[in-house]
């Protein structure tokens, strides 16, 4: 039987009749092409993703940059036109707006100035781009560790682009905004011109912008004098302009610049001992004035009208901070003690030149921080007795003297009987006399003889008092209506010849640095020097035997003054007439309560003329000793 044969393998197959084996690349291609597939896959992936990231990128930047403000303009317009007032010596006393002082460049400051700065601010700040992140990182683990925000990683660069282009809105857009804005800046302007720009547009307090204001408010110098704690003072305020200001708070400002001294150790620029050094030299020194205020507000009041246009002004006032701190003083001292214990609550006290008008010295209350009301310029209160000198020129300008005589008897007038207080009748004295002593009843005859209510308050509003007044006798014992400033003003043509002076507080101005008119001083001639000197001596009178007596102090040259008291011990004044140095001075004062409320028997020749005298005891002591005080 036939066998079958079986199949051969591919093996034992000839050569000739196995098929041929394909190329090698042929059998490689196969594994290869899935890898090749998805690579392929992941740089199609890449592409979409940075052509599409990109585009993303790009729209943010667009919605970020699309309300930034121009920079031109924020460069060049981060300004409000500000006012800075001067005492008489250049101190500055106070500002209103923004307060800008001179441009300073780096090369000018004192090095430890920028130094102290990038120690507490930035010390990457010549390192990094405008975005440090070694310093956020730095930021972001101590807060982390800490578990509460006490360290930024703002970057003294988006500290500038914040405060020229930016709002202080707390939202990721904004600080992504700042991001952008501070690449820019450091694209576009070099790190000592980003410093200087710094320097020069940063708000320290105060309302002062830049650190030459800010030295100029604080420490009543330009910057390039800073010494070492106060340009370390200056670096602490960015932290907390508010909190941190040296007037305001000055203990917060010198802990913060021994903090700001022991970092510019850490840094090297100093030593460790130079920098407790200059912690223990901190010597903030005390405000120019505690209640200038009132000053201030009246200096500058309409003063749109008086320097039209838009520029920074500087305005130097007449106001004497020496003078100023000794009626502070002594009217704080006699109100917190026998103004007390009988009733007084309130004082005020103004200081003018008799021959130019010229302010020295004003107090508008007690504490202008409590109460920004001017006692001085705003509130119009009865005079009393204080009146009665243009009763009696009145009646001088009529043809009296004062060695005639005048009955100081009972008098009846429709009814009405006026009141001597203690004074005993003697029948007649003189005008002289009359005035010295206060008598009433005499005033009232007195009144007469210059004309009536109508002649008087003519005399009145022709030397400065606009009244109202009231048109019956009532007028001789002072029951019109005056402000403490307008009577000082009155009595001055007393002491000049018979001129009448318009009170001023500022005696120069300088607009964008550039000095501008402030208007010449008026003196208006309102009665005869022979007349206004006749007034002054019956004006010595009061305070040599009448009573006024408590005025004088001893020793001194004489003064003159006239007291006022009103009805039920309301209010009482003295208005003195003082020499000094540079020519006469008057100086008014009131005492009494805002609310009207009766003193305890407080008249003008007891409190008021106390105070008075106290004042110029105290002005007459060295200035040294006034200090010491």
């Amino acid at each position: 039987m036939a066998r079958t044969a079986r199949p051969r393998s591919a093996a034992e197959r000839p050569a000739a009749s196995r098929p041929a084996a394909p190329p090698a690349a042929d059998r490689v291609a196969p594994a290869l092409a899935p890898r090749a597939r998805k690579a392929f896959r992941w740089l199609r992936l890449a592409v979409l993703v940075c052509v599409w990231g990109s585009l993303a990128a790009a729209a943010t930047l667009l919605v970020l940059i699309w309300d930034l403000p121009r920079t031109d303009i924020a460069l060049s317009q981060t300004r409000r036109a500000g006012v800075t007032l001067e005492a008489a010596n250049g101190t500055i006393i106070a500002t209103a707006g923004d307060v800008h002082g001179q441009i300073v460049r780096l090369r000018d400051l004192p090095a430890h100035l920028p130094a102290a700065l990038l120690a507490i601010e930035d010390r990457r700040f010549r390192d990094h781009f405008g975005l440090d992140p070694i310093g956020i990182a730095r930021a972001a683990w101590v807060n982390y560790s800490t578990g509460q925000i006490t360290q930024g990683g703002s970057t003294l660069t988006q500290q500038l682009a914040k405060n020229l282009f930016l709002t202080p809105e707390r939202s990721f857009r904004r600080k992504a905004q700042e991001a952008v804005m501070a690449l820019w800046l450091e694209w576009r302007f070099s790190k000592d011109e980003l410093l200087e720009i710094y320097l020069n547009r940063v708000y320290l307090g105060a309302g002062a912008f830049g650190v030459d204001a800010a030295a100029r408010v604080y420490f009543g110098i330009p910057a390039t004098r800073l010494n070492l704690w106060q340009s370390a003072i200056l670096a602490g305020l960015p932290k907390a302009p508010s909190r941190l200001n040296p007037r305001t708070a000055p203990d917060a400002a010198a802990g913060r610049a021994a903090e700001v001294l022991g970092a510019m150790a850490e840094t090297g620029f100093l030593t460790r001992q130079e920098a407790t050094l200059a912690a223990e030299r901190i010597q903030i020194p005390p405000r120019p004035s505690r209640d200038s205020g009132w000053f201030a507000d009246w200096a500058i009041d309409d003063l749109a009208s008086r320097f039209p246009g838009n520029a920074d002004l500087v305005l130097r006032t007449s106001l004497d901070l020496r003078v100023q701190a000794v009626v502070e003083a002594r009217l704080e001292a006699l109100l917190a003690g026998p103004g007390a214990r009988a009733g007084v609550g309130q004082g005020a006290v103004v200081v003018m030149e008799a021959e130019t008008g010229l302010v020295r010295a004003m107090a508008g209350g007690r504490d202008y921080r409590r109460s920004q009301f001017n006692r001085v310029t705003q509130a119009r209160r009865q005079p009393g007795s204080a009146f009665k000198p243009f009763v009696f020129l009145a009646a001088m300008e009529a043809g009296a003297f004062p060695q005639d005589r005048v009955a100081d008897g009972p008098i009846s007038l429709g009814g009405w009987r006026p009141g001597n207080g203690g004074w005993r009748s003697q029948g007649e004295i003189t005008l002289e006399e009359a005035l010295a002593h206060s008598v009433n009843t005499a005033a009232v005859r007195v009144l007469a003889r210059g004309g009536g209510a109508r002649a008087v308050t003519d005399l009145a509003q022709r030397f400065g008092l606009p009244g109202p007044f009231p048109r019956d006798a009532t007028l001789a014992l002072g029951t019109g209506e005056v402000t403490l400033l307008d009577l000082v003003a009155a009595y001055a043509p007393f002491a000049n010849g018979g001129l009448l002076p318009e009170p001023r507080g500022l005696v120069a101005a300088r607009a964008d640095g550039r000095a501008v008119p402030v208007g010449r001083p008026t003196l208006l001639r309102v009665t005869t020097a022979e007349r206004a000197g006749a007034m002054r001596r019956m004006l010595e009178a009061v305070v040599a035997r009448g009573t006024g007596r408590a005025a004088q102090p001893p020793g001194a040259a004489p003064v003159a003054g006239k007291t006022g008291t009103t009805q039920d011990f309301r209010d009482a004044w003295f208005i003195g007439l003082a020499p000094a140095a540079e020519g006469a001075r008057v100086i008014g004062i009131w005492l009494g309560n805002d609310d009207a409320t009766p003193m305890q028997d407080v008249r003008g020749g007891t409190l008021p003329a106390r105070l008075f005298r106290d004042i110029l005891e105290t002005l007459a002591r060295p200035a040294a000793a006034t200090a010491a005080r």
